[in-house]
């Protein structure tokens, strides 16, 4: 084990943080690429009574692995060793008792993934990518949406579409919202690039610029507003 200063933080797991992003001095992400075993991830943090019988409570592994890593990276990024109360509202959505910021977590399979940010709500989506995904399009985005997938990478950019709607969702942290609440503008697919985003509430439009990312058989998406 070696010693990685970033951020002015201190990780005891030098290889663990495979991406990060300083979007601003308030705002920033990473991702954890999960190569450690549940025992490892367990020490990195302090846990009550309660997270400790709801940890054990996962019959999967790969449960465990995504529920340590996210809290993991959460205290890596919160430059801290003490406890984070860590709950979530009526909506689902997570956020912090004891520090200032908004909080965004996902995770898939190899990886998980953190925002935070002391001044505004953030959104974040990581998903890894999987043809199926061509015969679900239609179940979150509409004719005129479809009609701007690019068919040389129509996996890649429904993905990108996907990740970029889960993230404003996220983001709004509504339970009524739905993904066709959510509506993308034409972008061309690229390895990463921005793309608009109208949110439609009831009495309302929210306007977003959103960001997706593509690495590793992966995407992400994310947003901060």
């Amino acid at each position: 084990m070696g010693l990685l200063k970033s951020w002015g933080l201190v990780l005891l797991i030098v290889m663990a943080i495979c991406f990060r992003k300083e979007i601003d001095q308030d705002t920033r992400l990473a991702i954890w690429k999960i190569e450690e075993s549940v025992e490892v991830l367990r020490s990195q943090i302090q846990l009550r009574e309660s997270e400790e019988k709801l940890l054990q409570s996962f019959l999967h592994k790969k449960r465990k692995l995504h529920w340590l890593s996210a809290r993991v990276l959460l205290a890596a990024m919160l430059n801290t060793k003490e406890y984070i109360e860590y709950r979530v509202d009526e909506h689902g959505k997570p956020y912090l008792v004891d520090f200032p910021y908004f909080i965004s977590i996902s995770h898939s399979v190899a990886y998980a993934a953190v925002m935070i940010s002391k001044t505004c709500p953030v959104g974040i989506d990581i998903e890894q990518m999987d043809p199926k995904i061509v015969q679900l399009a239609h179940k979150f985005l509409s004719p005129a949406e479809l009609s701007f997938v690019d068919i040389n990478n129509r996996k890649a950019h429904l993905y990108a579409c996907w990740c970029i709607k889960e993230a404003v969702f996220k983001l709004n942290g509504k339970r009524k919202t739905s993904l066709r609440d959510i509506q993308l503008s034409p972008f061309s697919y690229q390895q990463s690039a921005r793309a608009k985003v109208n949110l439609a509430n009831r009495d309302s439009v929210s306007c977003f610029d959103a960001y997706f990312e593509t690495f590793d058989g992966y995407m992400m998406g994310y947003v901060w507003a």
